[in-house]
């Protein structure tokens, strides 16, 4: 639907629980409502090896207000009933399994999970995680990054489900003035040897970035430009309407190409 349209999806992130999950709730209903096509859900984790200081610190806030895997699915089940488009998790292996992982796939599938990407699990590992989620229907999302060899981009490419995530460069998340060099040929590399969507993340700041990657790749993810839009708020309400307008600005930027 969006292609016809000569659309990309924009698939912003945000911290579950920071600073509450009452505010991420609201916030993701003004995502939506602002132009979002999917959206991440960080669960917070207190060593998040992959991010940069915005993202640790929303972390570091949402563990403080009590935030966990369950109560990050309580969201979402409160979510579903209002909420048409995909929502994927996004985490670290040792919460999920903590809670068993026949377990959590039983309860995300119950709840409306659509997705999830855990960051620091490969497939060769995440066999006992992934298995039971994808017999529920939900897509276990992988990562491919620049210094990605062909053979396991290959890979990668064949075992990922709903789209691959493109890391758009090598080292943690965060807002950047510039985009790295190189995207275009990665996104072009998995796009030669399989037609599975490719969404790019790490970095995308602003919407002339968003824009510039929407040319090429079918999704744009932002994270620690739009963590920190909502950091910065006064209040919660404040942070509610600076999230929303900064995804319109985005999802505006996008369109057209």
């Amino acid at each position: 639907m969006l292609q016809s349209r000569g659309e990309r999806a924009l698939m912003p992130f945000v911290t579950a629980g920071d600073p509450d999950l009452e505010t991420t709730g609201a916030i993701v209903l003004a995502l939506a409502a602002s132009g979002a096509d999917l959206i991440e859900l960080g669960v917070p984790f207190s060593d998040p090896v992959a991010e940069g200081p915005s993202i640790q610190r929303s972390s570091e806030r949402a563990l403080r207000s009590k935030t966990s895997v369950r109560r990050v699915l309580g969201l979402v089940k409160d979510l579903r009933p209002k909420l048409e488009l995909p929502l994927l998790l996004m985490g670290y292996a040792n919460p999920f399994y903590a809670m068993g992982e026949e377990n959590f796939a039983s309860a995300a599938a119950q709840v409306g999970v659509d997705g999830i990407i855990v960051v620091d699990l490969p497939p060769e590992e995440g066999a006992t995680l992934f298995a039971p989620l994808e017999k529920r229907g939900i897509d276990t999302v992988l990562l491919a990054a620049p210094t990605t060899t062909a053979t396991r981009r290959q890979m990668l490419a064949h075992k990922t489900r709903g789209f691959l995530y493109y890391v758009s460069l090598t080292g943690v998340t965060g807002a950047r003035a510039a985009l790295a060099q190189g995207i275009r040929e990665g996104v072009e590399a998995v796009r030669a040897i399989s037609p599975i969507p490719v969404c790019v993340g790490f970095g995308v700041s602003t919407p002339e970035q968003a824009r510039e990657i929407a040319a090429y790749a079918d999704g744009v993810v932002v994270g620690s430009a739009l963590v920190n839009r909502i950091a910065s708020a006064a209040s919660p309400e404040d942070a509610v309407d600076a999230a929303a307008k900064f995804v319109a600005e985005l999802k505006s930027g996008m369109r057209g190409q």
